[in-house]
């Protein structure tokens, strides 16, 4: 029986969260353990940050554990990345899974050491997930392939392309740009999502990214989940979709956009570091892993 190891390496989470997820791999067959302070509270945090770096070094270092999944996003995990010791990690790599602040987590681990991770659901929304989004992470873990056909959109751009995938928070990617956790976006297709942020906001992001060179040379942009995305009381006169295909429209790429990935009920899985199959057409999306 595989082992699945939840932690909480920012935000604090309600335990009936966590209990839900609990309940759920165990109905699928796998084993639970959760790290000490999953359900602690320290202000904002699910405990200090000694605490919350403890837990996640517990999670790296013993060969026990197949996988790691952090308990929600929020804020907090580059307050702990720089002192996690992967050395074990890297000799026996596991699944570290996750989304939103859990970019912090992938971007470090691809750009360093070019390993895979997961960018999926967590506990804290298991409640509120489609059941697609809940299947597609038991698919990740099982070792299943995942296929999503997509409906089309008019800000697509149409293509077909195999690469890797890298990616996830837009904003925790714009964060992190010049670290040493800044990911390498040359030849792969590009993931990315964001909540709450203003239209300019992801205007300003993404030209952070194209000004470092990150839209170059992609093989492929997808575009999940802009949530909550909000207008200023001087209205921006652009969608953030509009945006978005303004600003990579210099670019001969494909690009998909209403990718089900991100702040959304219907967040399903894809493997950060591994290579999938995109096709964008005029009538859908096929996308496969």
């Amino acid at each position: 029986m595989k082992k699945i190891y939840i932690t909480a390496p920012a935000k604090t989470i309600e335990k009936e969260c966590i209990d839900f997820a609990v309940d759920f791999f165990q109905k699928n067959n796998f084993e639970v353990v959760l790290a000490e302070n999953v359900t602690g509270r320290q202000n904002y945090f699910s405990g200090a940050d000694q605490q919350r770096l403890a837990d996640f070094q517990k999670g790296l270092d013993d060969d026990s554990i197949d996988f790691i999944l952090c308990a929600r996003g929020g804020y907090g995990s580059v307050r702990i990345i720089d002192q996690l010791d992967f050395s074990k990690f890297k000799k026996k790599p596991k699944l570290i899974i996750g989304f939103s602040d859990v970019t912090v987590f992938h971007s470090h681990i691809h750009a360093c050491f070019e390993i895979p991770t997961v960018h999926a659901t967590v506990p804290l929304n298991f409640k509120s997930n489609t059941a697609e989004s809940l299947q597609s992470l038991l698919n990740v873990l099982n070792g299943e392939p995942n296929r999503y056909e997509i409906p089309t959109s008019k800000f697509n751009r149409i293509g077909e392309i195999s690469a890797q995938v890298v990616g996830g928070n837009l904003s925790i990617l714009h964060a992190l740009n010049g670290s040493v956790s800044d990911i390498k976006t040359d030849g792969k297709i590009l993931f990315i999502e964001d909540l709450s942020e203003a239209i300019y906001s992801i205007d300003r992001m993404l030209y952070s990214l194209k000004r470092t060179g990150k839209l170059d040379n992609l093989a492929g942009l997808i575009v999940g989940g802009m949530t909550n995305i909000k207008d200023t009381e001087i209205p921006y006169g652009k969608s953030v979709e509009e945006v978005i295909a303004e600003i990579v429209s210099a670019y001969s790429y494909p690009v998909c956009f209403n990718f089900p990935a991100g702040h959304i009920d219907d967040n399903r899985a894809l493997i950060l570091g591994k290579n999938a199959s995109l096709s964008v057409g005029n009538s859908g999306v096929v996308f496969e892993q």
